[in-house]
């Protein structure tokens, strides 16, 4: 079986182009006749390796276990390395840590949870592409491009969630996601995973993608 690579994009907000450099990402390596998979931010409700993970979310709980998302994520991997799959392009799926801090846990046990993930996908040769900007910024893009209703959803989700119940508004959005990130670019330092933080304010979406195949080692 092939050695898989695992490419999660990540970022700091919503409206930081994470699905723009998925795709910009999935299309260069497909070019260069890789096999890949670009799962795609909705793919989780769908795909058949995150059906517990679906069914449990929609249980009336409005969460997930983390052995659960452990399981799911090895299943999913271990499918794309049997298929002869290169390369694996994620949006917005790992390393989880926004869902786990929205359903209550805390640093600790993310990071126990992460140290787990990281066995349970090995020998998966994993990067991750964490795309940082101001949140106050990326959020008024997000909201430019998605309206205010989807504002209102984006608060209420956070507000609704027993880890974020403190976030009422789009102001206390930005002050959370801005200590989100700290956090998450902290536990994803303890990882054995290759991480590349790429600062994207007031850079178009093609700088943005010259400067992440760079830091993979990708040709242009």
């Amino acid at each position: 079986m092939t050695t898989t690579q695992l490419i999660a994009v990540a970022g700091s907000s919503p409206g930081v182009g994470k699905s723009t450099l998925c795709t910009a990402l999935a299309g260069h390596l497909a070019a260069t006749g890789a096999v890949v998979d670009h799962f795609e931010e909705a793919d989780i409700l769908t795909r058949p390796a995150f059906r517990p993970v679906a069914d449990e979310f929609a249980d009336g709980s409005g969460s997930v276990r983390p052995a659960t998302l452990i399981d799911a994520t090895r299943a999913y991997v271990d499918g794309a390395r049997a298929d002869g799959t290169d390369t694996l392009v994620t949006d917005a799926l790992l390393p989880f840590v926004p869902s786990l801090v929205a359903w209550g846990h805390r640093e600790p046990e993310i990071a126990a949870f992460l140290a787990e993930l990281a066995g349970a996908i090995a020998p998966a040769r994993v990067s991750v592409l964490y795309l940082r900007d101001d949140p106050d910024a990326a959020l008024r893009r997000a909201v430019e491009r998605e309206g205010q209703e989807w504002a209102d959803w984006y608060v209420g989700k956070l507000g609704g969630s027993p880890g974020t119940r403190a976030v009422d508004s789009l102001r206390a959005a930005a002050r959370h996601l801005r200590e989100e990130a700290e956090l998450t670019l902290r536990l994803l330092a303890a990882t054995p995973w290759e991480v590349h933080v790429v600062d994207v304010a007031g850079r178009g979406a093609d700088e943005v993608a010259a400067t992440a195949f760079a830091r993979l080692g990708l040709d242009t």
